[in-house]
């Protein structure tokens, strides 16, 4: 698939760093809000076996504040320019904004990475324009609301529909399938067990025909299952990663970047033996 000026390979998996830029993550909010401790963090994970960087201005923590237009542009913008006039890394703007998608990707961006598949006002039509992948996340409600009571009839089908009615409107609107993305969004709007539906039958969704996007680095379905704190998941986290890069995800998007691209490598060995 082509990122921008980047052509990777997704035959196998490969490692998404996670940058947030905000006060406010629910992992590591306020630890890189300035441009020079963001660019710091994103050379190491790119040193650690990053092969993108996934950069956001907007917690989508459960009950996370809206973000102002100018404020996430002013969060984001900058750090994008500074990690693309210093790595050769894929960066990925994680974002909802029309403008921030527009600006990231003149900045440098090669992926737009959006928890709402792209269903706010204009942001097909500028992922469109900006001629880079688009990765879809089904989220059910908003991230003010989605963990009060998600309900779903069958959580895998009712998933893999959004993403592909999300799909057909991008394409659509002028963007190539081969340039989509899925993201079954762990923890948006499911239940503990949801989520691990979600990945007990995440082949389900990747027979789909979109590459898969798959995060569920330190989240509340590995704290709440094992009775762990954010900073005690990593095992946990690690456990995951495993498991869906074996299955076949493309992209695992993690905290820990040095831990995950270890246990990726062992998959990526045992891949090539017959």
């Amino acid at each position: 698939m082509q990122f921008g000026r980047h052509s990777i390979d997704l035959s196998q998996p490969h490692v998404m760093g996670i940058l947030n830029v905000t006060p406010d993550s629910f992992s590591d909010g306020g630890k890189h809000a300035n441009v020079s401790q963001a660019l710091e963090h994103a050379l190491r994970m790119t040193e650690e076996g990053a092969t993108f960087i996934d950069v956001g201005g907007e917690s989508t923590r459960p009950g996370a504040p809206d973000v102002s237009l100018q404020e996430e542009l002013d969060r984001t913008i900058p750090v994008v320019e500074a990690i693309a006039k210093n790595t050769e890394c894929i960066i990925s703007i994680d974002t909802s904004k029309a403008e921030v998608m527009r600006e990231a990707v003149k900045a440098g961006a090669g992926l737009i990475n959006d928890v709402r598949a792209l269903q706010e006002r204009g942001t097909v039509q500028v992922a469109a324009d900006a001629k880079v992948p688009v990765c879809l996340m089904h989220m059910q409600g908003q991230p003010r609301t989605m963990q009060r009571n998600p309900q779903y009839s069958d959580v895998v089908k009712d998933v893999g529909q959004f993403l592909l009615t999300r799909a057909n409107a991008c394409e659509e609107a002028g963007i190539p399938k081969d340039m989509i993305l899925f993201d079954p969004g762990y923890g948006f709007g499911k239940s503990l067990e949801h989520n691990y539906v979600l990945v007990k039958h995440l082949p389900i969704l990747m027979a789909l025909g979109y590459p898969v996007l798959v995060g569920m680095s330190r989240k509340s379905m590995i704290g709440n299952l094992l009775n762990r704190n954010v900073d005690e998941r990593l095992a946990g986290s690690i456990s995951l990663a495993t498991i869906v890069a074996q299955m076949g995800a493309q992209i695992i998007r993690v905290h820990d970047v040095k831990e995950t691209a270890d246990a990726v490598n062992i998959v990526k060995m045992l891949n090539t033996i017959k």
